[in-house]
């Protein structure tokens, strides 16, 4: 057990990641979280012997991963170890509306597909796909009780996002990957993308890292076998219907409950699952530290 830390109180406004426009909101539940992940982060840290370090806090969307990643960096920075938040966000290959349609694309793309490879792709399913797109119903697992070819569609569409959710066709892996290459070789100094919600909104921000020790990615995909150069992953998890929740109470955006938002956080959320072995801290959605054999138990019974 690691010893007792004597947490210092949060000011009103703290650095947070360099997304440009977020805006997060830091509660209680966040700094509680933090509270009990940084003093085995801190062990964690200490092994590596001063030592540069990348810590990966990631998690399905909506844990909390931005708030909790400003809590550890003040802390760090608070004692004395200087740390810097960057946003995975900031580096898919598409602005986030051209990637939504993309991810649409990919999946209606692949369940025609499925269909002409299973010889079903005819005249009258293809006027009843064209209304199943209009109406947004095609990933709606119960239309295919109305329609029984359909699926044939949604399992080909979602084998073909899953070839797609989180890989390198829909985010800059090497790019972050050198990043951090970088910054564990001693750069001074890195240039670091920045993306707004236009195709006219990317630049680069020149970041100086000579007093930083410590960077925090805060991403989804931070323990992905993609991503190179994470020295300690941390797992904020989270049941597929806790990640539905949170979504449905922040109205994230106008379509948390479709079918096709609900396939996405499931593919997100088998490809975490995956990971997770890898993680070296694993925090629980109610704040609890978990062993990677709880973390499978718990998922098991979710």
């Amino acid at each position: 057990m690691p010893s007792a830390y004597s947490f210092p109180i949060l000011p009103d406004v703290i650095p947070q990641g360099d997304m440009p426009g977020d805006k997060i909101c830091i509660g209680e539940e966040h700094v509680k979280k933090a509270q009990t992940i940084y003093p085995y982060l801190r062990e964690q840290l200490a092994a590596l012997n001063g030592k540069k370090a990348v810590v990966a806090v990631c998690g399905g969307s909506g844990v909390g991963k931005s708030e909790i990643a400003s809590v550890l960096a003040y802390y760090l920075n608070n004692d004395g170890i200087g740390a810097y938040i960057m946003s995975g966000d900031n580096y898919p290959r598409r602005i986030p509306r051209d990637n939504d349609l993309e991810r649409l694309r990919v999946y209606r793309q692949g369940g025609v597909r499925g269909l002409v490879a299973h010889d079903r792709f005819t005249p009258a399913i293809a006027e009843q796909l064209r209304e199943l797109w209009e109406n947004e119903r095609d990933a709606d697992p119960a239309a295919a009780q109305e329609y029984p070819w359909l699926s044939v569609y949604q399992q080909s569409g979602r084998r073909a996002l899953t070839g797609y959710l989180g890989t390198p066709n829909e985010t800059s892996f090497s790019e972050v990957s050198n990043i951090l290459a970088l910054f564990h070789q001693g750069a001074d100094a890195i240039y670091l993308k920045r993306m707004g919600r236009e195709t006219t909104e990317l630049w680069y921000d020149k970041v100086d890292f000579s007093s930083i020790q410590v960077v925090i990615v805060e991403w989804t995909h931070g323990n992905s076998d993609s991503l190179e150069g994470v020295d300690i992953p941390i797992l904020l998890n989270s049941t597929p219907a806790e990640t539905l929740a949170h979504r449905r109470a922040r109205n994230r955006d106008g379509k948390t409950d479709s079918a096709f938002t609900t396939m996405v956080l499931e593919i997100e959320q088998q490809k975490l699952e995956a990971q997770a072995h890898k993680a070296q801290i694993i925090l629980s959605k109610q704040g609890e530290l978990l062993s990677y054999a709880d973390y499978r138990s718990l998922m098991a019974n979710a």
